[in-house]
């Protein structure tokens, strides 16, 4: 009979062996961004094109991570590879439909402010914005592709889908919802090698900056690896990545000298309202089927459910 001491240390190893896995894809994934030699700026079509390749290549090995973690952990989850990862069909439509409403929802002032602003009228801008047009010429927008394509999907395919599975069997989902957002957070510290490398403003600055970016993708972080294991689907964090990117962070400080300040400020509480009152409604498991990467516990915990 093994006894507590020996099952506590074997607990530990499995979870050094899974923290190290997480840092592996991290630094990978960072790592790759900088792999290609010159100095050219990130938002060089150059750049950019060379750091798509680098990305899907790291994705393209991050699978593979989980999977050798998988076994050096002796673990055999019921659901495939893919499932775990939250690439399934059952309860898509509802994944890819309300985590990206309630995200919304939450930009519900931003949102009323571009409509407010709208020279030509929020409807103009959203049938224009669906045009087939339009969207040819985004798609050959390679900073576009970049903020609104390539980097959601990536970002959230490896320090959402990859990392958290092999978190929740050492820390449990709640735990892991506020853990893996660490390594997003700090996978953006990179932003500083080449404002430093271009002379973008003083240190100081640089450092403040890092500091506010790193707070805001962590807590971003942490809402998509709540949606991730609520849902057990890839699809909401990407598609609300996607979203938070084209708004960015809200301008409050614009608001406060809008000529309709009142209506807008009115708009960004009924927002913040409304979204904490749908949060666990509109990511309760039962629109999803059971969370994949809930199987990897070994005994059922109520943060799944």
């Amino acid at each position: 009979m093994l006894s507590i001491k020996t099952l506590s240390d074997t607990f530990v190893g499995e979870c050094w062996i899974s923290v190290s896995c997480c840092l592996l894809l991290a630094c990978l994934y960072v790592g790759s961004l900088y792999v290609w030699k010159g100095s050219l700026p990130r938002d060089h079509p150059n750049t950019i094109k060379r750091r798509f390749t680098s990305v899907l290549c790291v994705s393209a090995v991050a699978p593979l991570v989980v999977l050798a973690w998988t076994h050096s952990m002796k673990l055999r989850p019921s659901p495939p590879l893919w499932a775990l990862l939250g690439i399934r069909l059952e309860g898509f439509v509802p994944a890819a439909v309300l985590p990206l409403t309630l995200t919304m929802v939450l930009f519900l002032g931003p949102l009323t402010q571009l409509a407010v602003e709208s020279p030509r009228g929020l409807f103009h801008d959203v049938k224009a914005g669906l045009n087939c047009q339009s969207w040819s010429k985004r798609v050959k927008d390679l900073k576009w592709l970049r903020n609104h394509v390539v980097a959601p999907l990536t970002e959230e395919f490896v320090f959402r889908a990859c990392i958290i599975p092999m978190l929740v069997p050492c820390t449990g989902p709640t735990s892991a919802i506020f853990i893996s957002p660490l390594f997003f957070g700090v996978a953006h510290f990179h932003h500083i090698i080449e404002q430093l490398r271009f002379g973008q403003d003083t240190v100081f600055d640089i450092l403040i900056c890092a500091a506010f970016q790193f707070t805001y993708t962590s807590v971003f972080g942490v809402y998509t690896a709540f949606i991730f294991i609520r849902t057990g689907h890839l699809v909401g964090p990407v598609l609300c990545h996607s979203f938070c990117n084209r708004m960015g962070f809200p301008a409050i400080g614009s608001v406060l000298e809008h000529p309709q300040k009142s209506l807008i400020l009115l708009f960004y509480q009924l927002g913040v309202l409304l979204f904490f009152i749908l949060l666990f409604p509109f990511t309760d498991p039962t629109f999803y089927g059971m969370s994949p990467v809930c199987s990897l516990l070994l005994t059922p915990r109520s943060a799944c459910t």
